[in-house]
């Protein structure tokens, strides 16, 4: 089993890692364990088009790190490349472009369906086959497709997409495809009444989980929890009771298991994955006088110098 925690650690509130006490069986587990990789974005002004935990994801998959990281061919389970187009709302300022998360649009089925039939030539004309999937994932198909390495969804929602706009992951004809787009839709019916009625307007879309089909031998069981993600939008208080539950839920039971496991813990920055490996008596002796301490494996998470 590889079970994959993001937000296991924040840079938001760095001082309130949980003890020793929060998550007694998290000590547990981490005092079994070794660490198996390190990953890390190496603080650019271009930071890695995935998120940490994402990055796990992909490379359990065997996808490669680099890209691509075929995420509609995977969903959809047909041949050819392909990728997703989500309509989107930017904020434009003077230096930067900021995305809100696609999901504050309010976007109806109706709505989606208009605004793609409007854009269809164009689409057509760059060689795009699309079909629509839901109000916010189009599913499109093309050639242009097989080698697009975008930053995902979740990494652009509500953040300044400058850098993944000037990388050159999109090749020519789709930046130009989404320039055309963006006058296309300014005086699209749809954008008008939802001005008059005050949501916002639909001014571009975001392409990702682009690629072609991946051979993959993904793990018996890779699991990815968003407890700790949604409490978060609670504060730190929330938080931290979430990792208590999931300590005591999620943790508990594999401790009662020797089975093999990994454990990746992921911050907004970092992910760091644990594997749990025999350990001869002199490893358990020592785990009883100096068992893990929790806060440290954490706060590697946001230094990772600290990590020892």
């Amino acid at each position: 089993m590889h079970l994959i925690l993001p937000l296991a650690a924040s840079h938001t509130w760095p001082d309130s890692l949980p003890r020793a006490q929060d998550v007694p069986h998290l000590v547990q587990l981490l005092g079994r364990m070794q660490l198996q990789q390190c990953l890390s974005d190496d603080e650019s002004e271009r930071p890695h088009p995935l998120w940490p935990h994402e990055r796990v994801q992909a490379l359990a998959q065997g996808w490669p790190d680099s890209g691509p990281w075929p995420q509609a061919a995977q969903d959809s389970g047909e041949p050819g490349p392909q990728a997703w187009l989500t309509p989107c709302h930017w904020q434009v300022g003077m230096d930067t472009v900021v995305m809100l998360p696609p999901e504050l649009l309010q976007l109806s089925d109706e709505e989606s369906r208009q605004l793609l039939q409007a854009m269809q030539p164009w689409l057509a004309e760059d060689g795009l086959q699309v079909q629509w999937h839901s109000a916010l994932h189009w599913h499109a198909r093309s050639p242009l497709l097989a080698e697009v390495c975008t930053a995902s969804l979740a990494r652009v929602s509500g953040a300044n997409i400058r850098p993944w706009l000037t990388d050159g992951s999109l090749p020519a004809p789709l930046r130009r495809l989404q320039s055309e787009m963006q006058m296309l839709l300014y005086n699209h019916p749809v954008n008008d009444a939802r001005m008059a009625r005050g949501q916002l307007t639909v001014n571009s879309f975001w392409l990702h989980g682009a690629g072609l089909p991946a051979p993959q031998q993904p793990p018996a069981a890779l699991q990815t929890l968003d407890t700790l993600p949604q409490a978060a939008q609670q504060g730190p208080s929330a938080w931290l009771q979430a990792w208590r539950q999931l300590d005591a839920q999620v943790l508990a039971p594999l401790t009662q298991t020797d089975t093999p496991l990994q454990l990746s813990l992921c911050s907004e920055t970092t992910a760091h994955t644990w594997q749990r490996t025999p350990q001869a008596w002199h490893q358990r002796l020592r785990r009883l006088i100096r068992p893990a301490r929790p806060e440290a494996a954490l706060r590697a998470l946001l230094i990772p110098s600290e990590l020892s």
